[in-house]
């Protein structure tokens, strides 16, 4: 069963996101629904924490932010963020899944 999620999940989503904040939980929830129906990679950056600077000064004021690529793309950088597929504050779980389809077949 593990090895065949593993393939299903030809997505990687980053969740831009710092406590104690009522859209960030939301956009959590968001993924979870879509997590169920469809398994991603995922990995949260937490904007508080002092290792992410950059990305806090980006994306302080747009939060909840999630980046969407492939899987085995290369980890985040903030100096490609422009170029990045992404939603903001506010989505549904279509609007991942749309995002999603994007990415797939680039």
């Amino acid at each position: 069963m593990f090895a065949t999620r593993s393939l299903l999940q030809s997505c990687r989503i980053t969740l831009f996101t710092r406590s104690n904040c009522g859209l960030c939980s939301q956009a959590k929830g968001v993924l979870s629904d879509v997590w169920d129906r469809r398994p991603f990679d995922f990995k949260e950056v937490d904007l508080a924490e002092p290792s992410q600077r950059s990305w806090k000064d980006l994306y302080d004021f747009d939060i909840p932010v999630i980046h969407i690529s492939k899987a085995g793309d290369a980890e985040e950088e903030v100096s490609k963020a422009g170029k990045a597929v992404k939603l903001m504050h506010r989505f549904t779980p279509e609007q991942v899944q749309a995002k999603m389809d994007h990415v797939e077949k680039k």
